[in-house]
């Protein structure tokens, strides 16, 4: 298929991130990451309605004999929870779904999370084929085998590691997708020249407006420098022991914001979870200078290049420092030295900080 991009994820477990427009309707390419005689297709109200007719077209053009069953959920990172996990299980045992079946995850990142999580629980584990529809699910949470669920106490404290047969990006989506939600997804992008790649928050930086424009060589470039930088570090770390911690570069902070304002990221006016990690970033970048290991001047660089990309760059008003640190007590980031941080020496050059003292951090916040 033209313009179509294959990053490759080696290690562990490899597979395939196939990027390019047009791929849900490729059935044929979908089935082969369906092995069994049974899929669950998880989604969310408003994907699904777009695209959930065509995955199931060309799934049953290519396996007329799948069974296919659906599990469909409201949109929104308060979904994310226990008793969504304990529904989509019972809809794989009203499939009858054997232990070659696959849960296909068609959606953003809640969706992801979620259907790996059931795709890992369900009979200690059985296939998962990754859809994202989002930017952010694309350069991000589709690809590594992180799944979760959310408690009240925090974001992502239930889950499990489970790679994904394979993840297919359909940039077409992208078209669809709020504007809101495109900036949401280019905080995760910069996230990768801020821990990895200077030269790439140039280059974005040159860009901002075709990437906000959609311009699809753009944004496909984009995306496919984004996957190539997690396919590494997660084969060289499967199980974030080591490198891949760097990937949380402003989510810890950003984690704090979102629980603390009760997910609401989609319905009650909270940031959402891009915009957090943009905060979150900017907030890593002012705790690294206010520590004397970065230069100031790469923490405002950073926030001139979130804002020209349309994200907020400041805690929102009314959040209190003080409940946002004892929510970082509590983020599974945190170890016996306390708490810990991915910070930078500079741009693109991040690393793991243990035992940060909590003065300096609710100073950080406390400046907002």
């Amino acid at each position: 298929m033209n313009n179509t991009r294959v990053v490759e994820v080696t290690g562990h477990a490899s597979y395939e991130i196939v990027i390019g427009p047009g791929l849900l309707g490729d059935g044929a390419r979908l089935a082969r990451q369906v092995r069994g005689r049974h899929a669950l297709l998880v989604s969310d109200h408003n994907v699904a309605r777009l695209y959930a007719e065509r995955v199931e077209a060309g799934l049953r053009f290519a396996r007329p004999g799948l069974a296919l069953a659906h599990f469909v959920i409201p949109a929104g990172e308060q979904e994310k929870t226990l008793a969504r996990f304990g529904e989509a299980l019972d809809a794989l045992a009203s499939l009858g779904a054997t232990r070659d079946a696959t849960v296909i995850a068609l959606g953003g990142g809640v969706v992801g999370d979620l259907a790996g999580f059931v795709a890992a629980c369900w009979m200690r584990g059985i296939d998962l084929l990754q859809l994202p529809t989002t930017l952010l699910a694309m350069v991000d949470s589709a690809i590594g085998g992180k799944t979760a669920v959310d408690l009240p106490a925090g974001k992502n404290l239930v889950g499990a590691f489970h790679q994904p047969r394979a993840v297919i990006a359909d940039t077409a989506t992208l078209a669809t997708l709020p504007d809101r939600e495109l900036r949401a997804g280019l905080a995760e992008v910069v996230k990768y020249g801020a821990i990895f790649d200077a030269g790439f928050l140039d280059w974005l930086d040159a860009r901002a407006e075709a990437l906000l424009a959609r311009d699809p060589a753009v944004l496909g470039e984009a995306i496919a420098r984004s996957c190539q930088h997690k396919a590494d570090v997660v084969a060289r770390d499967v199980y974030e022991h080591g490198d891949r911690a760097m990937l949380n570069f402003g989510h810890t902070f950003g984690h704090a914001i979102e629980t603390e304002q009760g997910y609401a990221g989609t319905t009650g006016g909270g940031l959402n979870h891009g915009e957090a990690v943009a905060v979150g970033m900017v907030l890593a970048a002012r705790l690294s200078a206010a520590l004397g290991r970065a230069p100031q001047a790469d923490a405002l660089r950073l926030g001139r290049l979130l804002g020209k990309l349309g994200l907020p760059t400041a805690i929102p008003p009314g959040l209190d420092p003080g409940a946002l640190l004892e929510r970082m007590r509590l983020d599974k980031k945190a170890d016996a030295a306390g708490l810990r941080f991915i910070l930078w020496d500079h741009a693109g050059a991040a690393r793991i900080a243990s035992g940060v003292a909590e003065d300096v951090v609710l100073d950080v916040l406390r400046a907002g």
